[in-house]
């Protein structure tokens, strides 16, 4: 079991740069492959971003490709996400999560997640 607790989030201007962090407990956080999911208001949850156990292999969602950059260090047992350019349409909670499946992009395959973020992009 992981619990998985998120920070970073805050108050950006359009075309600012956040970096999210989520600290895993646990000595099995490099079991876990991660992800970024967020959620605004009034929308479903919605897939931003994942990585592979080790960090080799990531995969983002076409609205933030070129933008974020998810990595993680399983030494700190922390992942990140480094997210640039922002917009407005990136305002959301954010939230990572942890799967013992192969990274995917798919929330419901996900075991573990934290309690989430605010990320607000003003415009």
């Amino acid at each position: 079991q992981v619990q998985l607790v998120e920070s970073g989030g805050g108050l950006v201007q359009t075309g600012g740069s956040l970096r999210l962090s989520c600290a895993g407990s646990g000595r099995t956080f490099s079991s876990y492959a991660m992800g970024w999911f967020r959620q605004a208001p009034g929308k479903e949850r919605e897939f931003v971003a994942t990585i592979d156990r080790i960090g080799g292999i990531t995969d983002y969602a076409d609205s933030v490709k070129g933008r974020f950059t998810i990595s993680r260090d399983n030494a700190k047992n922390t992942l990140y996400l480094q997210m640039n350019s922002l917009k407005h349409e990136d305002t959301a909670v954010y939230y990572c999560a942890a799967t013992r499946l192969f990274y995917t992009a798919k929330s419901d395959l996900y075991d573990y997640w934290g309690q989430g973020t605010q990320v607000t992009v003003s415009s």
